[in-house]
């Protein structure tokens, strides 16, 4: 695994006790920086390249940095696709484009506990107690490392597994957006003065970032919008919208 760093950002480094927060460049993802900054902390934003299907959500992670002023960037690699078993890491898995029951095969195996366990990684090489996640339960496809009894095993763990947890203060994992509809997140995010243009959602994205329309997390992102009653900034594939 080798980081690639992007120190600073538009607008600086946000005073105040600094926290890292997981970033996809996705919806939620950016709106929990947007808050974390907005509530006062200096956001180490973190990124992982796990072997996802597209680099588009990464090109938008180091847009929404950027725009929000993230006091770092990182984006560290480690490969999921080796693991296989998901329609985000196998091209050979279609992603799919209508509602199923259950947990979809848009699930990756372990990705919410490896990201949560770089972000604890960087948080303690840091010398940080507050690790921020977009997770959330309420518009969601399923997943089980979603939930609000993952988000607080983990703290558990984190706090079990680390010198920092054992010897000092102990960590902290916030996940702000785990209850809240995708309406309430996009005007919580458009109060803090994030620009969903940056994003991108779409489990099938082009290479210029534009979104399929028709699987799940465009379904529930047009939704979103919809209910939230703002225009959808999202860009689609020609006859996707």
């Amino acid at each position: 695994m080798s980081p690639d760093v992007d120190q600073g950002g538009a607008g600086g480094a946000v005073a105040g006790e600094g926290a890292v927060v997981l970033l996809s460049g996705g919806l939620d993802s950016a709106t929990c920086l947007a808050l974390a900054g907005a509530q006062g902390y200096a956001c180490h934003a973190l990124s992982i390249d796990y072997g996802q299907r597209h680099r588009a959500e990464l090109q938008a992670a180091r847009r929404v940095a950027r725009s929000l002023g993230a006091a770092s960037h990182r984006v560290v690699s480690v490969d999921l696709s080796a693991i296989g078993g998901s329609a985000l890491t196998d091209s050979g898995i279609p992603v799919p484009e209508t509602p199923a029951e259950g947990i979809p095969v848009t699930y990756v195996p372990a990705r919410n506990t490896t990201l949560l366990s770089l972000a604890l990684g960087l948080a303690e090489a840091l010398d940080l107690r507050r690790i921020f996640i977009g997770a959330n339960a309420v518009d969601y496809s399923g997943y089980p490392d979603c939930r609000p009894a993952f988000i607080e095993a983990f703290e558990a763990l984190a706090n079990l597994a680390t010198r920092a947890g054992i010897e000092g203060d102990g960590f902290q994992v916030h996940a702000p957006l785990i209850a809240l509809t995708k309406a309430e997140i996009i005007r919580l995010g458009v109060v803090h003065g994030l620009d969903y243009a940056l994003t991108v959602s779409c489990y099938q994205a082009d290479e210029q970032g534009r979104a399929c329309g028709v699987c799940d997390s465009c379904r529930i992102r047009r939704a979103g919008f919809a209910a939230a009653g703002l225009a959808d900034p999202t860009r689609y594939r020609p006859g996707a919208d």
